[in-house]
């Protein structure tokens, strides 16, 4: 039997690899066809919303992407601004109608007793996800290789909520009452005309419960292998522990997914000597945040890295990491904004459409600009404007 093998697996070694198949190119070849359901294919209406700085110049990035592509979307634009009192009616509405919006960075004032609309438009349609992807891109060089990590953080209660007033003179309140919540608070010592200043921060089972449970089911339909959860209930005890607490119960459903805590001083520490370590983190607000921009910073930096925020019936798209979404005068002059981020969160928004073929083309032609490393704009190393990246990610589409 060996000495009749011997000379078939001498023809088989030696014969050329098959043809491909018709269709399929010499690539890697499809073994699994997405079938779409009746109607799938029907054009979506997205809210659009170019904001303040670079915001026009990276969403019209997009939408010349989008036509080049013929993507199964169209655009319902509103101009809104960060300095407006609120988020108009309308733009409200159009969201609730299409359900998706895709919007550029919106300013937020520093004091001054301006709401910032960020948050607005997170509270209006409990968009109590928000959702940032931190990983390496090939050609990219960075410090630190096989980052990979995806922050979920807690987007409608905490200290980072927004929610305050200036209850006297010399008194600001943050708070938000919900049943069975518990909270902290904070004092900062007299000012100078001998009152106390306070700070309200309410952490709520419901939301921690909530967010734990769409970080564990987002790893779990993801194929991630572990969530650890940032906290600070060495000193925060009630409402940090509550955290860690639902997080705890929600973790004891999933024992096929690697659990684990971190004091959030430690994990900034960690994240800048060895972030290859983390996979998925679920942290309250004002943590997401900072821990969010840090990843950012580490893979490769936040004009590359993609985010949303999304709710039971909404989602909106935006740049991940909120430093420098809106830019500076001098990039918007000179038109070098890089649209990388909000390419990629667009390319998110149409999977959650459930377009997959045109995400992965779309996300396919944006790594190949930039590991070819040839058009770049000045975060990243290069010279080029907006509209060159753009130009050629379109002529990369496959």
């Amino acid at each position: 039997m060996a000495r009749r093998s011997a000379p078939l697996l001498r023809r088989l070694v030696s014969s050329p690899p098959p043809p491909p198949l018709p269709g399929h190119g010499g690539g890697a070849r499809r073994t699994v066809t997405y079938m779409p359901r009746p109607g799938d294919g029907t054009p979506r209406a997205v809210t659009l919303i170019p904001g303040d700085g670079i915001g026009p110049l990276v969403t019209g990035a997009v939408r010349q992407v989008m036509e080049a592509m013929h993507a199964p979307v169209y655009f319902e634009t509103y101009d809104v601004h960060g300095d407006m009192p609120t988020v108009p009616p309308a733009v409200i509405e159009s969201i609730r109608r299409n359900k998706v919006c895709l919007k550029g960075g919106l300013a937020t004032p520093v004091g001054g007793g301006v709401s910032s609309l960020n948050m607005q438009l997170r509270k209006e349609l409990d968009l109590y996800a928000s959702l940032v992807n931190c990983s390496n891109l090939p050609g990219l060089p960075t410090r630190h290789q096989n980052v990979d990590i995806v922050v979920i953080r807690e987007n409608t209660e905490g200290e980072y909520s927004g929610l305050e007033h200036e209850v006297v003179p010399g008194v600001v309140e943050s708070l938000k009452a919900q049943r069975s919540a518990k909270f902290r608070l904070k004092t900062y010592g007299p000012s100078k005309d001998g009152m106390m200043p306070v700070h309200c921060m309410v952490i709520t089972k419901f939301c921690s419960e909530r967010i734990a449970k769409y970080a564990f089911e987002y790893a779990y339909l993801n194929n991630r292998k572990k969530v650890t959860a940032v906290h600070k209930a060495n000193i925060m005890k009630l409402a940090d522990g509550l955290f860690l607490e639902s997080c705890r119960e929600v973790a004891s459903k999933y024992p096929g997914i690697q659990y684990n805590e971190i004091i959030v001083d430690n994990c900034c520490m960690q994240l800048v000597a060895k972030p290859e370590q983390f996979d998925v983190m679920v942290t309250p607000n004002l943590y997401g945040n900072l821990v969010a921009n840090t990843a950012a910073g580490i893979a490769g930096g936040t004009g590359v890295m993609p985010g949303g925020n999304v709710g039971q019936d909404h989602a909106v798209f935006e740049q991940g990491a909120s430093a420098g979404n809106v830019g500076n005068e001098n990039v918007v002059e000179q038109q070098k904004a890089n649209p990388v981020a909000l390419l990629l969160s667009s390319a998110m928004m149409l999977r959650h459409l459930q377009f997959p073929s045109f995400a992965d083309r779309l996300e396919t032609a944006v790594k190949r600009v930039i590991a070819e490393g040839k058009y770049r704009t000045k975060d990243l190393g290069g010279t080029s404007t907006t509209q060159e990246v753009t130009d050629a990610v379109i002529a990369s589409l496959d």
